[in-house]
């Protein structure tokens, strides 16, 4: 046996099979790291709830995307893909958007 200090599972707004685990290590002030943190698919298309909620906030459906993992745990630090500075700036917005309890709700339904 040995400590945990990490844990590294894909995890996002929709891929939330280890939502056990997500609070596990909350619980134990464990980092989680999910992989795949900016989903793709319906969900971020025009008109989408996402798209809605990202408009609301003035953002980008990846910075709210990413704004939803931050919430959702104190320990969960994204690890999203980067391929330009431009890519990287829009990542890292994502830690100026403030989410609504409402919109927060919202987006946690998707599942």
């Amino acid at each position: 046996m040995t400590p945990i200090a990490a844990v590294q599972n894909m995890y996002n707004l929709v891929a939330r099979e280890d939502e056990d685990v997500v609070d596990y290590a909350a619980a134990n002030d464990i980092a989680f790291l999910p992989f795949f943190p900016i989903a793709m698919g319906g969900h971020t298309g025009s008109g989408s709830p996402l798209a809605g909620v990202a408009s609301e906030g003035g953002a980008t459906p990846a910075q709210t995307m990413l704004a939803w993992l931050l919430r959702r745990s104190p320990t969960i630090i994204p690890i999203p893909g980067t391929t330009s500075l431009a890519h990287l700036e829009e990542n890292l917005g994502a830690l100026s958007v403030k989410l609504s309890d409402e919109q927060y709700e919202r987006l946690s339904a998707l599942s």
